[in-house]
């Protein structure tokens, strides 16, 4: 009832209880930055043998093509000359065939991360097919140097081609060797272990295209003149 002609005490909040004043420091305390989040380690492919392997045959490849430049700079005009006997056409073939290769084992990869084996499998002879093509081609040019009277001794810019390229060639057959393995291993179930396996054989399959660019290009692209 209100206070009529009164003056009515201004009214008293009470204190909270003893109980609620510890329940709110209780909330208080409970109140905590989170936890930063662990950061997780980005995932490398394959076994860290591999690249090891790769690292090292990297290294050895650098130190021929080291080699190369250094014989270029020494017998500019040699150099020049021999390379306008090379096919650019046997070369672009093959790099194509590298690349489709390279693009068609990580699309093989992938498949089987996502379960698609079937589609790995063929991901995987097709690349396998494209290998087979760079050794034909390889095959039909050696072939045609040999025909014209050019071998490993005729110079020391065919020297250098037939060292590199046969080295190269070596590492072809060796990873269409990892690829059958790689279509075996799709074509089962694939646990974390074989999927290692899968991603190693795709890393050196990816290590011998990347020496067939660097190849292409030195071999074949590099200009003749070299400016003073």
């Amino acid at each position: 009832m209100p206070c009529a002609g009164i003056r009515c005490a201004p009214e008293r909040t009470r204190p909270p209880a003893a109980g609620a004043v510890n329940d709110l420091r209780h909330d208080s305390a409970d109140v905590r930055p989170a936890a930063p989040r662990p950061r997780t380690m980005p995932h490398v492919p394959g076994e860290s043998g591999i690249w090891i392997m790769i690292f090292g045959d990297m290294l050895v490849f650098s130190l021929m093509f080291i080699a190369f430049l250094l014989g270029r700079r020494d017998q500019t005009d040699l150099f020049a000359a021999s390379r306008l006997h090379l096919n650019q056409t046997y070369g672009l073939v093959n790099t194509c065939l590298m690349l489709s290769s390279s693009w068609c084992v990580a699309s093989a990869v992938l498949a089987v991360r996502s379960a698609r084996p079937r589609a790995a499998g063929l991901y995987l002879r097709i690349a396998l097919g494209c290998g087979l093509g760079f050794c034909a081609v390889k095959i039909l040019e050696y072939g045609e140097k040999f025909r014209a009277g050019i071998a490993i001794n005729s110079n020391d810019f065919f020297m250098y081609y037939f060292v590199f390229t046969g080295i190269h060639l070596l590492h072809v057959l060796i990873g269409m060797g990892v690829l059958i393995f790689m279509t075996r291993v799709a074509a089962g179930t694939v646990d974390a272990k074989r999927q290692g396996y899968l991603e190693s054989g795709a890393s050196f399959w990816h290590l011998v295209d990347l020496l067939w660019i660097a190849l292409f290009a030195l071999l074949y692209l590099l200009p003749s003149a070299v400016p003073p």
